[in-house]
């Protein structure tokens, strides 16, 4: 196993060497049963030690101080994507780099650059994490719902998303974790019918995660959520496949 030192001293040259790439999930609006978004997701395979998992390197590039360098990448990937798909893209971003005043400045700056709509980007942020400065937060995030970006609250359902902090953070989406989708048991179902309806009084767009039966897709249709992603549709595609795809959607 890979030392978390070693690990981090190889990130910090990663994306330098070309070793980072962005990978897109399309999402599924349920009512139109059409393609309408991506999710952009980091991939890091390195040389020597092939594909190294988000789940192990994001938590260090936090830690390490490497999440600004790796979220200005991603997020210049997503919104370049953007311009060339006429779809909604989606990238995550860490309260660690929205916490960062440099940070926000430069996507505002990037935003106003772009030529698609701002309101076709959204910003995904993992709730559990700790936010800090909260009214700080949530002034940046104004100014950059301002210029139409929307904001989604990812893993809602985890025991740690709540749509109280939906609410706090005005945010425009939810995503409905992976757990509670997999979760056939009445309980689990009343509770994502009851998300959904909160959060669509709220005017607040749902989105189910990790679908990957049909039986989970019948699910989330049935309960009301908005889009949907997951294997059933799709893994995680490259650029020029995703490219591919938003040109036969278009």
């Amino acid at each position: 196993m890979v030392e978390f030192a070693e690990l981090s001293r190889a990130l910090r040259g990663a994306l330098r060497r070309g070793e980072l790439s962005a990978w897109f999930q399309p999402q599924l609006d349920l009512r139109t049963n059409r393609v309408v978004a991506a999710e952009a997701l980091c991939r890091w395979h390195h040389p020597t030690w092939g594909p190294i998992p988000p789940t192990q390197f994001i938590p260090i590039a936090e830690e390490d101080g490497t999440i600004g360098e790796i979220g200005e990448f991603m997020a210049t990937e997503a919104m370049t994507a953007m311009t060339d798909w006429a779809i909604d893209m989606s990238v995550n971003v860490s309260p660690a780099q929205l916490e960062d005043a440099a940070f926000t400045t430069w996507l505002e700056r990037m935003i106003l650059r772009i030529r698609r709509p701002a309101r076709r980007l959204t910003l995904e942020i993992t709730e559990g994490r700790h936010l800090g400065d909260v009214p700080a937060l949530v002034a940046r995030l104004d100014r950059l719902r301002g210029l139409g970006v929307g904001i989604a609250i990812d893993d809602f359902g985890s025991g740690q998303a709540s749509l109280t902090q939906a609410r706090r953070l005005h945010a425009t989406e939810l995503k409905i974790d992976r757990g509670l989708v997999s979760d056939d048991s009445p309980d689990a179902s009343r509770v994502v019918a009851d998300a959904v309806a909160l959060a669509h009084d709220a005017h607040i767009r749902v989105v189910a995660e990790g679908v990957e039966t049909a039986d989970q897709l019948d699910k989330v249709t049935r309960l009301g959520c908005d889009r949907a992603q997951g294997y059933l549709l799709s893994r995680p595609v490259s650029r020029d496949a995703m490219a591919r795809l938003a040109a036969a959607i278009v």
